[in-house]
């Protein structure tokens, strides 16, 4: 084996730790990976940066907005809801769900369809007195199942596809993937609904009443005497962090005010609602002068009613709800605190607990660093919570009112949509340019809008494509991938084709269970070509494989960020994805490989 083969190997190795470790994002992992290639002299300098202009980068990003554009006009949310009957049964409710959640990941992106369908599986696990994990896992793998069927579907998908570019074969077309991806995904959906939920680990319903916050609200009166008048409120709150306490709320001459601002003065008669744990709240409250005891006073002591112009008044209580959300695996939230975000002085919210796999109180909330997953108890205005879910991605346990806003635009977006795909489909375009005319046409109709066109792109995976598509390319012209592959015949496929194509199924499923699918597709393509020239085969087979191996991270919450979705709302572990995950891995292989065999043979 040559030295730079063994470099790129070493460079292979530590990129693929570093994936698997989590310490840091994907995408960062992958530039590193991309930038020590360069500086080892394994990809030329001229070409480090070419990957962000490959085909596959630029459809990744089309379709992600195109999502976005779908999403924005409300007619996913409606198709779904008129399809799930409320009087079903559970199996039928089930099955029709991820049926839909498939049929959308087949041309969406899956994470914005799960997203969309997740308040809807809560409805639905409450409607049956289900917990709403047992809804949840089935969606999620059912949304994996979908992606398979196109080209678009799913990145591996498209990455897969250039790799056939590269061999001189051409890429795949719109719906090459579809007779196997189409079997597994039946076969899949079909284990789901009638026994793949029953075999859900049983994860009791969490709601907001369900939370145990570890603390309690507690009034506490600004006296005369005290430290706390004419102090600001961040002062007052900047002295209760060692007790690990928050001013949720505030009480001025019978007028309550949610998440009051910190720059008010405080006065004689204010009372403050602290969330706080009472044992470590005493000493804190003593210091500043501030009393769990409403304070005696005269009828003539009676301070007079004074009205702010900038407080919001009512005596309405349901004025503020508390609210579930969901930390997307894409949010800006993650590893950020709320403390930094000041959602108090921002958007007028309180944050009362976290949930994070099953564990329902999280102590110092206001310095915890977020995770993909966490499950958020907020409270505030539906105005505030909503405005908050759109800013850092977060999604609503509740189920939200379905609506058009505009019944035309929603029309006009599904015929764009539809447009792309047939043009992409019978080779009148490139699918690069026939998703990017469909997202120049979103724009200048307005179905997304100019300003949310970057937000609705996930710049973390189009990174990661275009610093690994380079690093796969120096795995060909190297000979390392040639190198691997014999490895990799000798001593287990031992030359029988059919073996070696399920060694590569089989190895992409179980790398892409703790990496992502994108980086994993990247890897296992020039591996995949390799083996078949080596055996002299056709590499159709075994670049589908790579695809349908891809797309099938079952076994842990990493894998894909569908799975991470669920985490927090459906009360998961690490240790609970492999039990409805190992049977659908086996039932995929089992379909996957006959059928492979029969559309692509050897």
């Amino acid at each position: 084996m040559q030295t730079d083969q063994l470099l790129l190997f070493a460079i292979l190795a530590a990129t693929i730790g570093l994936f698997l470790w989590g310490r840091w994002r994907h995408d960062v992992v992958a530039l590193a990976g991309l930038l020590t290639c360069v500086l080892a002299g394994l990809v030329p300098a001229a070409d480090a940066f070419a990957g962000f202009g490959h085909p596959a980068v630029i459809t990744v990003a089309a379709v992600l907005v195109l999502s976005r554009g779908l999403q924005s006009t409300g007619v996913v949310n409606a198709i779904a809801q008129r399809l799930l009957a409320p009087e079903a049964s559970a199996t039928l409710s089930i099955a029709v769900l991820i049926g839909v959640g498939a049929v959308l990941s087949a041309f969406m992106n899956n994470v914005g369809a799960m997203a969309l369908l997740i308040p809807v599986a809560v409805q639905t696990a409450s409607r049956h007195d289900l917990p709403p994990g047992k809804v949840l896992m089935p969606l999620a793998f059912g949304t994996l199942l979908g992606g398979m069927t196109t080209l678009i579907g799913t990145p591996p998908n498209l990455i897969v596809s250039s790799f056939r570019n590269s061999t001189g074969a051409g890429s795949f077309g719109m719906f090459d993937f579809t007779p196997v991806g189409l079997a597994v995904a039946l076969g899949g959906v079909l284990f789901l609904a009638v026994l793949g939920w029953r075999i859900v680990p049983h994860r009791e319903t969490r709601g907001a009443a369900s939370f145990d916050t570890g603390n309690y609200l507690t009034e506490a009166w600004v006296t005369a005497d005290g430290k706390a008048v004419g102090k600001h409120l961040h002062e007052i709150e900047r002295a209760l962090e060692a007790a690990d306490a928050q001013v949720v709320g505030m009480v001025r001459n019978a007028f309550r005010v949610t998440a009051p601002n910190p720059w008010r003065l405080l006065r004689e008669g204010d009372i403050l609602v602290i969330e706080a744990d009472p044992e470590s709240l005493t000493t804190a409250l003593a210091d500043l002068g501030l009393s769990l005891q409403a304070p005696e006073k005269d009828e003539g002591d009676k301070p007079k009613q004074r009205k702010d112009d900038d407080e919001k008044k009512s005596n309405d209580t349901n004025e503020t709800q508390l609210q579930e959300l969901v930390v997307m695996p894409t949010s800006s939230l993650i590893g950020r605190s709320i403390g930094n975000i000041h959602i108090g002085t921002r958007f007028g919210l309180n944050l009362l607990a976290i949930s994070r796999q099953g564990r329902q109180s999280i102590k110092r909330l206001r310095s915890t660093p977020i995770r993909a997953g966490d499950v958020l108890l907020m409270q505030g205005t539906p105005e505030a919570l909503g405005a908050f879910a759109g800013t850092f991605g977060g999604v609503p346990l509740a189920p939200r009112d379905i609506a058009i806003p505009n019944r035309g635009r929603a029309t006009t977006a599904v015929g764009i949509m539809a447009l792309a795909i047939a043009g992409a489909a019978f080779g009148l375009l490139p699918a690069a340019i026939a998703f990017a005319c469909a997202v120049l046409a979103y724009v200048v109709l307005r179905i997304v809008t100019p300003d949310k066109l970057f937000d609705a792109v996930d710049w973390p995976v189009v990174v990661l494509l275009g610093a690994l598509i380079p690093v796969a390319g120096a795995m060909a012209s190297t000979g390392a991938a040639d190198a691997l592959a014999k490895g990799l015949l000798g001593s287990l496929a031992q030359g029988h084709p059919v073996v070696a194509l399920a060694l590569v199924l089989i190895v992409t499923m179980t790398l892409s269970d703790f990496m992502n699918n994108a980086a994993t597709a990247a890897v296992m393509c020039p591996i995949a070509i390799s083996i078949a020239s080596q055996l002299g085969a056709a590499p159709d087979a075994f670049l589908m494989a790579v695809a349908i191996g891809g797309s099938c991270a079952f076994l842990t919450p990493i894998g894909h960020q569908n799975n991470t979705l669920i985490l927090g709302p459906g009360g998961f572990s690490f240790g609970d994805y492999w039990r409805l995950g190992l049977p659908m891995e086996v039932l995929v292989v089992a379909i996957s490989l006959p059928m492979l065999l029969w559309v692509w043979p050897l």
